[in-house]
């Protein structure tokens, strides 16, 4: 239990560090930095890792039953518009406000998909967890409240050049689109029993089944993705943008956000291995909670709240910490089912 705990923590890190890069790409916009870094992250990378770690890759790709891949592809189709509008709403309301906003979303919601198919623990275990998911709402409402008090604030007083449109919309943004991320931890339990029984058979080590699950999840959401931003790109006759002198510099940067976000993807479907039957429940808090702690923490120190009042701050800390106990309770009714 002690391993995955850490592997979520650590995978939780990852992703709440990925987006930072995309503050210091420099000539682009919204829609060349988060393109360019969908199509690494969605496609070079998986291919990439796949062909690089895992023993027997086509075959264990053969190896998944057609029901199991249309059940993985559907709802990685939905991750996959969910995280594009995670990338919108981060350019709405800014960094630390869109992780809390749309990762609270995804764990209220995609904690409990995951029961869906590993069925329910004892009923003690179940309501420890779900008192934890409960304390974690109160926590996504109080961030919610301190980003429309820091709108009001920053209305007074524009001195937060991070905030690029309306606060409501982008909450809205941050909210649908956790909606539909939750995918990810439907396609992740459905998918992983069975390719973790082909990985095993071609001789792959326990975490190479995270790869191979992340593989079929992130080329689904390309699916999607890559034709939105290829749209986007032409309708705003953006390409242009891609003649920058900062090319180089841009790539490099979405090469980090990329690699982070595919990395800690991987890390959490082991992370959820490591956990044991409620693992996809209990892995996806703690790794969804970490990754708000750490985008909270960068978006103060990159200055998004410096037009804040002490009021959205206190508000803004006290629904981290809500979060925070919340995976406590969620962790500790995990650990009852030991």
């Amino acid at each position: 239990m002690v391993s995955g705990i850490l592997w979520a923590v650590v995978a939780g890190i990852m992703l709440g560090l990925y987006a930072l890069p995309e503050k210091f790409a420099k000539n682009f916009e919204f829609e060349n930095t988060w393109g360019m870094m969908f199509f690494i992250n969605m496609i070079i990378v998986p291919f990439v890792a796949c062909f690089l770690l895992v023993n027997g890759f086509t075959d264990v790709l053969k190896a998944i039953p057609s029901d199991v891949i249309i059940k993985m592809v559907i709802a990685s189709l939905a991750w996959g518009i969910g995280v594009m509008m995670w990338g919108k709403a981060i350019n709405h309301i800014g960094l630390s406000l869109g992780f809390s906003i749309f990762i609270g979303t995804v764990i209220l919601v995609g904690s409990l998909l995951p029961f869906l198919v590993d069925g329910t623990p004892p009923s003690n275990v179940f309501m420890t967890i779900l008192g934890g998911i409960f304390v974690v709402l109160l926590g996504v409402v109080a961030n919610g409240k301190a980003g429309l008090v820091r709108e009001k604030d920053t209305n007074k007083d524009d001195k937060d050049s991070t905030i690029k449109g309306s606060m409501g919309v982008g909450i809205s943004i941050a909210v649908i689109g956790g909606l539909l991320a939750t995918g990810f931890s439907y396609a992740n339990a459905a998918g992983r029993p069975i390719i973790h029984e082909a990985s095993q058979a071609a001789g792959n080590p326990e975490w190479v089944t995270a790869v191979v699950v992340m593989f079929v999840i992130y080329l689904s959401g390309a699916l999607f993705v890559i034709p939105y931003f290829i749209f986007q790109l032409s309708k705003k006759n953006l390409w242009g943008k891609f003649k920058s002198n900062h090319l180089l510099k841009n790539i490099c940067l979405t090469t980090i956000m990329a690699m982070l976000n595919f990395a800690a993807s991987a890390g959490f479907a082991y992370a959820a291995f490591q956990l044991g039957q409620a693992g996809n429940t209990v892995g996806y808090a703690i790794f969804n909670t970490v990754c708000v702690a750490v985008a909270i923490i960068s978006g103060l120190i990159t200055g998004e709240w410096l037009g804040a009042s002490p009021k959205a701050k206190r508000l803004l800390y006290l629904g981290l910490a809500a979060m925070i106990g919340g995976v406590i309770i969620i962790a500790l009714g995990n650990g009852m089912a030991a």
